[in-house]
């Protein structure tokens, strides 16, 4: 069960190029030799398309990011694409505190994005395998504290939870109280 956003910063501050075959390649390195990956659960939003007024001018800014490889990733074997939503929540700063005399313009402010319904859809598929106990371990790959009750939930259901972690990842301690293995698996 991978949280595709923790999973891009993480590829992306070990300089990865993060796509599909990255994705897909990552997944397969879960299962130890002695396990078999039943699927990889992928969560993750399209990227935003709308327009949006610009802070300081009120100019109409243009978002239009395409989701073909989130498409893309849902057509691979042992894989399936669970959608959140990416919400726009505004503009931001990009450097606070503002220093200088000189007024604000439309390049100070970055737009704010935030995703939705992704780590309820983790939890809620955690949940769902272990009561139905169809699975015998289940793979959170998150540092997403939000889990932990689901986390809880698979454990009392008699599931093993193996939290994966990337290379260089800080580890929330309370994900690794509640896991029964912490795994850290290699970049492909």
């Amino acid at each position: 069960m991978t949280d595709g956003g923790f999973l891009r910063v993480a590829a992306r501050k070990a300089g990865k190029s993060y796509d599909p075959d990255f994705i897909e390649a990552f997944s397969k390195a879960y299962p130890a030799a002695d396990e078999e990956l039943f699927r990889t659960l992928y969560y993750d939003c399209a990227p935003y398309h709308g327009q949006q007024r610009l802070p300081v001018s009120g100019l109409t800014q243009t978002f239009a990011g395409s989701d073909q490889w989130l498409q893309g990733l849902a057509k691979r074997d042992l894989i399936a694409v669970r959608r959140g939503v990416l919400k726009f929540r505004g503009y931001k700063l990009k450097k606070i505190p503002v220093t200088g005399t000189a007024a604000l313009t439309d390049a100070d402010f970055s737009p704010d994005f935030e995703q939705k319904g992704v780590d309820m859809r983790i939890g809620l598929d955690i949940a769902s395998n272990s009561a139905l106990n169809c699975v015998d371990r289940i793979g959170p790959v998150t540092a997403d504290t939000d889990c932990v009750p689901a986390m809880k939930h698979a454990r009392k259901n008699g599931i093993q939870v193996i939290l994966f972690s990337s290379p260089g990842s800080a580890i929330p301690t309370e994900l690794a109280q509640h896991s029964d293995f912490v795994r850290t698996i290699s970049w492909p």
